[in-house]
């Protein structure tokens, strides 16, 4: 057996735990070959290839970043299953020898992921995003990592906001799903978490904000950077737009801070956390998460359990279906969020 392993879309902590995890089991235990492609599908299209065994994965589990690089290159031409010419692609994996493909990514590369499996080609998916928006499995590896990093912020900024008596703003990442929001406002103790999937107005954001400093505390507002106001009811955006074709998101609190200021007379500042939680060593929840998986998706491989992606259910790895993985984003549940609203302010 043959394996191409490669990562695409944004990188994410323990990336490189998952390639040790599945090059380990599948090389050492069951005997595969394991061939990793640069830079993602760049490097499958254009031969860029590194052969993957023991070696070439030693230490690597506490390592930030992909040791293979990632990006967003797509895998053939064509965004609808009737533009999709494989046969490139089939000749493609005829030149390298492969038997199949152990694909890490997020969302855009587990709907590919399915699709080339519907289309016969062998395809197990390791789950990777820091969004945590990915169905079929509780958690994936990298968000945990970009929580505590996301915490760890809430904790500085708290103290120089109290120094000064100031609101603080903090954005994180989140294009659909609230989850690092979520998460890292709770550990933190942020008096507002403001996600994508529930709108709330300007009025309400300030009431919070006012309610905190009439208590003699100064407070720290944690916003995803796809929530919008439902004054608004628009994301805000940078100019352009990324290799998916999706409006560059990001500068949210920027513009929500002073809005803030100008509304509560507060003095308001903002900070916009950006890459910085993609960086760094991944916790060691997600390095043993996404070693875990590793080994769950070489163990699916010599199973012949094609079209199936390695899911975390409860404290067990199971295989699921890569059609219900990628049916619907994974984003907050009403009741989640009602509950954690009970407390703003």
């Amino acid at each position: 057996m043959r394996v191409g392993v490669l990562c695409s879309g944004g990188d994410s902590p323990g990336m490189n735990a998952a390639i040790r995890g599945v090059v380990l089991r599948g090389v050492d235990v069951h005997g595969f070959e394991m061939v990793g492609f640069i830079d993602g599908w760049r490097g499958f299209h254009e031969g860029d290839t590194i052969t993957l065994d023991r070696p070439a994965v030693r230490g690597i589990s506490p390592l930030g970043g992909v040791m293979l690089g990632t990006s967003r290159v797509p895998p053939f031409e064509g965004r609808t299953v009737d533009e999709i010419d494989l046969e490139p692609f089939r000749a493609q994996m005829e030149r390298f020898g492969l038997d199949g493909f152990a694909l890490i990514g997020g969302n855009g590369t587990q709907t590919v992921a399915h699709l080339l499996s519907q289309s016969g080609i062998n395809v197990v998916g390791l789950p990777k995003t820091i969004d945590n928006d990915l169905g079929g499995t509780d958690y994936t590896f990298g968000f945990d990592t970009a929580v505590s990093i996301a915490s760890e912020a809430i904790d500085r900024l708290r103290t120089t906001g109290e120094s000064h008596r100031r609101c603080m703003v903090l954005e994180v990442m989140g294009r659909d799903a609230g989850w690092i929001a979520l998460h890292a406002g709770m550990a933190g103790g942020a008096q507002v978490m403001l996600i994508p999937e529930f709108p709330e107005s300007l009025d309400q954001v300030c009431e919070w904000v006012r309610s905190v400093h009439h208590r003699g505390r100064s407070s720290l507002v944690v916003v995803a950077e796809g929530f919008v106001l439902a004054d608004d009811g628009q994301a805000v955006t940078h100019d352009g737009f990324d290799a998916l074709g999706r409006p560059r998101l990001g500068g949210v609190a920027e513009v929500l801070a002073p809005l803030i200021e100008e509304h509560t007379g507060i003095e308001t500042r903002a900070t916009v956390l950006g890459h910085v939680q993609r960086g760094g060593s991944p916790t060691a929840f997600d390095r043993v998460l996404a070693t875990r998986t590793g080994i769950a998706a070489a163990d699916a491989i010599l199973r012949g359990e094609w079209d199936t992606m390695a899911g975390l259910r409860g404290d067990r790895i199971e295989m699921v279906p890569l059609a219900d993985a990628v049916a619907s984003l994974k984003q907050v549940p009403e009741e989640r969020y009602v509950d954690a609203r009970l407390n703003f302010g």
